[in-house]
């Protein structure tokens, strides 16, 4: 185990306060603060902070790094950025819980989300307790769980896409009620996708009265964006007054005033509603679900691939191909991201320089790469033309706002976002919205996620906190990752403590892995929740 040894931020700026200030960090707690230069610790390491500011790690309310979390290049771009504490189980698709008695629904989620949440090395099903366990101390940050709606309806209903009977969703309740005692912090629902596109109100109803119960927010992939944001965020405020759970939108964005107004109109119901959102014009999914008609049952791997290349001779291909000749208009903008297997060659390509390296229409190359790639390809695309810059300021300066990056850490061509998003909200706030100041950071990008999920201890750099701490210098943060090149290390933030131990030292990982799995409701010997 690493042990946390005392140590003094020197001359630095703290949230809310006046003034240089000297930060105390001991037995993985903040201990005090005292005016710059008067901080005296027999045996501490004495670190000069220069007047950066101390801020409580980031949160990422929003990411997808089941696996990634374990990579040393991904830990790199999060504590470059100052992100400490990652929520993973996003979507209604992840690995646990898949009991034993039930359907597999790691192995189900392990190929559905193949091209977003990657293979986790060691994790073949079981309890959230025992996910959470792989992580534990396994990396530098740390890590906190959603428990995902279609993971619980994979694990009870199989893969059938329909709706529950009254004993199947009592059964997921069930499972719902033991993934929160194993440490889930909340319930996360995927509306747009299968199969919990086939959820009824009662089911859904159900799983939030558990989740209010709980305590824990419902974070949901709505069943819609843009246009469909109205009627998708009224569905989710439905939900909410009917249980009192607490509701939080995943990566919103889209036309400012069509999301404002729902936005408006959640409040004026009396809805608790936050949403996180990410400052870019593009996203980045699955081709699969970008390219696929709804008729390829795109969450069976094996039954989608056998309509796109059929054993038996039936050919559905001209239907396929009429469809993905509708899709034209996407094809220019987007870029492949991952390509895993024989056509790896197309990571950081369009579809239509595909086409023409393979020489043939750009709706057959891109059924070419869906399945050489096994489903497992994915691609950054443009999102539609509401989603504007002043719509993604608009956002980010909201005080419903959480800082969440979406990011997909796989492939030779990713989302520059994995890499730059804190970094980027950070330095638009400082420059563009107004002039946030350190406080401001915090509430945005640390301490509302932290309240939203319960991790007690965190969040704030208060006498008694968990040492979760950043030094960032509001001169030189900003993102450097672009499309083009999306692995780009962000600049401004060189060291990180975690849990008292320093993680990040002059820009470098230091190898220690002291992340805890924050286990709701379990008690944290750092003075938080584990």
């Amino acid at each position: 185990m690493t042990v946390a040894t005392p140590v003094v931020l020197g001359d630095v700026v703290l949230p809310g306060r006046e003034g240089r200030w000297d930060l105390a960090l001991a037995d993985g707690r903040v201990t005090g603060a005292a005016p710059a230069g008067t901080a005296r610790r027999p045996g501490a390491e004495v670190v000069d902070g220069g007047g950066r500011w101390a801020l409580p790690g980031f949160v990422d309310a929003h990411v997808h790094g089941e696996a990634a979390v374990l990579d040393p290049d991904v830990q790199l771009a999060l504590l470059r950025q100052g992100v400490t504490t990652v929520v993973l189980g996003q979507d209604g698709v992840s690995l646990a819980p898949s009991p034993p008695d039930g359907h597999d629904a790691t192995g189900w989620a392990q190929d559905y989300f193949a091209a977003i949440n990657g293979h986790h090395p060691t994790f073949g099903g079981g309890s959230v307790a025992a996910l959470l366990d792989t992580w534990d101390r396994a990396t530098p940050v740390n890590t906190a769980y959603l428990a995902p709606h279609g993971t619980l309806r994979v694990a009870v209903l199989g893969r059938a896409q329909r709706e529950a009977t009254e004993a199947e969703v009592e059964s997921m309740a069930a499972l719902l009620e033991q993934a929160l005692r194993d440490g889930a912090c909340g319930f996360s629902t995927g509306l747009e996708y299968a199969p919990a596109s086939s959820a009824s109100r009662a089911e859904l109803l159900a799983l939030c009265r558990v989740a209010a119960s709980a305590g824990v927010p419902h974070v949901s992939h709505m069943r819609g964006y843009e246009d469909r944001t109205p009627t998708a965020v009224r569905e989710l405020v439905d939900l909410a007054l009917q249980t009192g759970v607490a509701t939080h939108v995943s990566h919103l964005h889209g036309p400012l005033e069509v999301v404002r107004d729902a936005l408006t109109a959640a409040g004026e119901a009396g809805a608790a509603f936050t949403f996180d959102s990410y400052p870019y014009l593009s996203g980045c999914s699955i081709l699969s679900m970008v390219a696929l008609p709804p008729w390829v049952p795109v969450t069976d791997v094996g039954a989608a691939l056998a309509v796109l290349a059929p054993p038996d001779g039936t050919d559905v291909r001209a239907d396929l191909l009429s469809h993905l000749e509708s899709l034209a208009p996407l094809w220019p903008g987007a870029r492949l991201a991952s390509v895993p297997g024989a056509l790896e060659w197309a990571e950081g390509l369009t579809p239509v320089q595909v086409a023409d390296r393979l020489g043939s229409t750009v709706p057959e190359a891109v059924l070419r790469l869906l399945v050489a790639s096994r489903l497992r390809a994915s691609v950054v695309f443009r999102q539609p033309p509401g989603n504007t810059p002043a719509a993604v300021r608009a956002l980010l300066d909201d005080p419903r706002h959480l800082g969440g990056s979406d990011a997909i850490y796989l492939g030779g061509s990713p989302h520059p976002r994995g890499w730059g998003a804190f970094a980027r909200m950070v330095s638009l706030g400082l420059h563009e919205l107004g002039g946030w100041d350190a406080a401001d950071v915090v509430e945005h990008l640390s301490a509302r996620a932290a309240r939203l999920f319960g991790l007690t201890g965190r969040g704030g750099v208060e006498h008694g906190a968990v040492a979760d701490v950043v030094l960032l210098d509001p001169v030189t943060v900003r993102d450097t990752a672009s499309y083009d090149d999306p692995r780009r290390l962000a600049e401004g933030v060189q060291d990180v403590w975690v849990g008292g131990v320093p993680v990040l030292r002059d820009g470098a990982l230091t190898g220690a892995t002291p992340g805890r799995a924050l286990r709701r409701g379990v008690p944290d010997p750092r003075g938080g929740t584990r």
